[in-house]
């Protein structure tokens, strides 16, 4: 009876969502999925998300690239994505190009405003000024 019951509310559940025996066939389908662990992220970038503005200057003065992407942004957008002021100033006083865009073809700006990070939108204001 318990069968009978369980068949009986999945064949209605079907038919009301409008699923047929007919639809549901199998595709072979590829998605190319990459899974990013955190430890490839630069460790320039991640003292970027930090806010860790020591870091940073010490990275720049050993010859960090700051337009070199890591996981497909630059450090800017880093800054810009976790509201790091400070750090974007310095980023920005030794090169940082404020038009490059992500791997996903996003700017700085893009990203500060959609985190709403204000601090980040006034720097990169300021800077596109000059």
């Amino acid at each position: 009876m318990k069968k009978t019951i369980f068949t009986v509310a999945a064949v209605c559940l079907l038919a009301l969502s409008g699923i047929s025996a007919n639809e549901l066939k199998t595709t072979n389908t590829e998605a190319d999925i990459t899974i990013v662990s955190p430890d490839d992220l630069s460790a320039f970038c991640k003292a970027v998300m930090q806010g860790d503005v020591d870091t940073v200057k010490k990275f720049i003065e050993l010859g960090e690239d700051v337009n070199q992407k890591s996981l497909g942004k630059a450090p800017i957008h880093y800054a810009a994505r976790y509201n790091k002021a400070e750090v974007l100033k310095v980023l920005i006083e030794n090169g940082a190009d404020l038009k490059k865009r992500c791997d996903g073809g996003m700017t700085a700006m893009k990203y500060a405003k959609l985190s709403h990070a204000t601090e980040a939108i006034a720097v990169l204001e300021d800077a596109m000024k000059k």
